[in-house]
């Protein structure tokens, strides 16, 4: 897909700037200011996807997640989106499942271990909960095993004494 071009990239930073403030309302109002059949570019769909996470809107998410795979199956970020919102929706199964359909693509991605592993100590799973979690902290290192540490999802992979 071609990039975008300005003033779509000014209004799509603008956004971002937004989000990060935590202000998702003016993120969705600057997101509206872009060109109209450019609203469903990946990079867009991106920070709708923070939008619309951030007032946790799941199924929102998940629609704009799926599109994102669909669109650009090779932006890791869309696997990750829409596993994620299944996830949030109770459907961890199902949110395993698709993000290790990408793992093949996505091998150096480690927040695609990481939430393998948080989704399969979720199901019960604590040794390969265990075993995705090493990998994804040697991929990312002790940003990734400090998130670790006060994951919900992960409290199971930490036994007494760990």
């Amino acid at each position: 897909m071609e990039p975008l071009q300005p003033p779509n990239t000014i209004h799509l930073m603008a956004a971002q700037g937004w989000l990060e403030l935590g202000d998702h309302e003016e993120a969705f109002e600057e997101l509206e200011l872009i060109d109209a059949p450019l609203r469903g570019h990946p990079d867009v769909l991106e920070v709708r996807w923070g939008i619309y996470a951030k007032v946790e809107n799941w199924n929102a998410c998940l629609e704009i997640g799926r599109a994102m795979v669909r669109l650009d199956p090779r932006r890791f970020s869309g696997w990750v989106n829409r596993s994620f919102a299944l996830h949030e929706l109770k459907r961890t199964n199902e949110a395993a499942e698709q993000l290790h359909a990408g793992l093949f693509r996505f091998r150096k991605e480690s927040l695609i271990w990481y939430n393998l592993a948080c989704y399969s100590c979720v199901l019960g799973d604590k040794t390969r909960a265990r075993k995705l979690l090493d990998k994804a902290i040697g991929l990312g290192g002790d940003e990734i095993k400090m998130q670790a540490l006060s994951d919900p999802d992960l409290l199971g992979v930490w036994g007494e004494g760990e």
